[in-house]
């Protein structure tokens, strides 16, 4: 698996969530969310309704996605309430010398 230089730490806003196209990612959008505990990855799209969890809002570890309000754990992409019934895939990222590291992990 590829390891991808998305950027620095900084260019990652506190509690928001960046969108990084498949253009960069190789397969499916990802969206990646700093909080005070990290920097985690999620493929952009809930899985109830298809919209961007990137424009989402982030609170207590979670993201809230903008349309209906399912959301999902931001470490393990667990949904945590409906309407949504299916987890949100991870990715794996690293923090190397102040850039942020993005591994995909899509199904083959």
């Amino acid at each position: 698996m590829t390891r991808i230089d998305i950027g620095a730490t900084e260019d990652f806003p506190l509690e928001e969530g960046v969108y990084i196209g498949h253009d960069v990612t190789g397969g499916e959008p990802i969206a990646v969310f700093r909080t005070d505990d990290g920097i985690y990855a999620l493929n952009d799209r809930c899985t109830h309704g298809n919209y961007s969890l990137s424009e989402g809002w982030v609170e207590d570890g979670a993201v809230e996605c903008p349309k209906h309000a399912s959301a999902f754990c931001l470490a393990n992409g667990k949904v945590l309430n409906l309407p949504a019934t299916e987890d949100a895939p991870t990715h794996t990222v690293e923090i190397v010398d102040g850039r942020v590291l993005l591994t995909p992990q899509f199904d083959a």
